[in-house]
């Protein structure tokens, strides 16, 4: 409690200098150094605001002990105290999670990258729906979706699809979608009306354009080529599509969704930038012995993370034990609860670790 207190304090400190330094008139001439301040502002507002709000409850508290000794303010101040304990409580429970150390990644856009696995055809068609139901679920909450590159599959869905949700807190809504998932239906192809059991692998990453990661130029090898597919009057008649590969680590990115070279350019340095990242903070967590992310999953593309059953219209994810027999929805992007559920286990998860 004394710890926790002082944790608080520190920040309340910090949030009252931040509140001088936004009403410099000689800051607002920097807008990038602003911003930056303006963010950090608004990020420990609520918490310095529980705080504040817990204060003033202990001081109530504080007071109505006081008057339990006067007979005659004896019942009042039992009252009070009935009313003030379970919100101090109420408090304490929010302050806990407030505290609990935010992953800085969380507030990047997220990129995706969704491919069909096993099960051939039927597994590409499962890639497309997942694709969908993610466009679906992020327009709804308020996110643009911008499409990188796909391979379409002759059956339908994507061979391979990669994606750029943007929006504040978009990686961490969707970073625990990595992985493979499970879907168990009768393909429109199969004649006998039996269920088959296909895959699609799912990677998703935070957009670390705002992180800085030394990329030496000399380990990119970068080259253009005629893109391929559906996009406009541009396929095919220039090398508009661009290619990176980072000779250290064998990322290779390929965009040629973009209407121009310098469009598609741009786009595959962010995408390079971001796997390298990943791959690079892998080997420091393997280094260290940690498992990757969080206790929910390693985000390893190889881990069943979640069942879609069609004929029992049920959806299970595998790593917290949830089940939802909504899986008609959530296919059409109603994906409220079951982000919620792993957000409240992970959330669970980091307060059982701090203590």
């Amino acid at each position: 409690m004394d710890k926790m207190m002082m944790r608080l304090e520190g920040m309340e400190e910090r949030y009252n200098e931040l509140n001088s330094l936004l009403m410099d008139t000689e800051l607002m001439s920097d807008p990038k150094r602003y911003a930056k301040i303006g963010k950090e502002h608004a990020k420990i507002q609520p918490t310095v605001e529980a705080f504040q709000e817990l204060k003033s409850v202990l001081q109530q508290l504080e007071e109505a002990n006081m008057l339990l000794e006067d007979p005659e303010m004896m019942d009042m101040a039992k009252m009070e105290l009935e009313e003030l304990e379970p919100r101090r409580q109420e408090l304490m429970d929010r302050l806990e999670v407030l505290l609990i150390p935010k992953d800085p990644n969380d507030d990047c856009d997220a990129i995706f990258e969704i491919r069909g696995a096993a099960g051939g055809d039927e597994g590409n068609i499962f890639a497309g729906d997942l694709y969908r139901m993610y466009t679906r679920y992020a327009e709804s909450q308020g996110f643009k979706v911008e499409l990188v590159e796909a391979v379409e599959s002759e059956a339908g869905g994507f061979a391979q699809i990669c994606f750029i949700i943007k929006g504040d807190g978009a990686h961490g809504r969707f970073k625990f979608e990595s992985g493979a998932h499970r879907v168990q239906r009768v393909p429109k192809t199969e004649s006998q009306g039996r269920i088959h059991t296909s895959t699609a692998t799912v990677l998703v990453l935070p957009d670390v354009e705002d992180v800085e990661i030394e990329i030496n130029m000399n380990d990119l090898v970068i080259e253009t080529h005629r893109a391929s597919g559906a996009g406009g009057q541009h396929i095919n008649k220039t090398d508009s599509a661009v290619r990176i590969t980072h000779t250290p680590t064998g990322i290779t990115v390929n965009c040629q969704d973009g209407r121009s070279q310098i469009e598609n350019r741009e786009t595959a340095m962010r995408l390079i930038k971001a796997r390298v990242y990943d791959e690079y903070q892998r080997r420091i967590d393997e280094e260290k012995g940690e498992i990757r992310r969080s206790k929910i999953g390693t985000g390893d593309r190889s881990e069943k993370i979640r069942t879609y059953n069609y004929p029992q219209n049920r959806v299970t994810d595998h790593r917290i034990g949830f089940t939802i027999q909504q899986l008609d929805r959530i296919m059409e992007g109603k994906l409220d609860d079951v982000i919620a559920a792993l957000l409240d286990a992970d959330q669970k998860a980091k307060i059982a670790g701090e203590q």
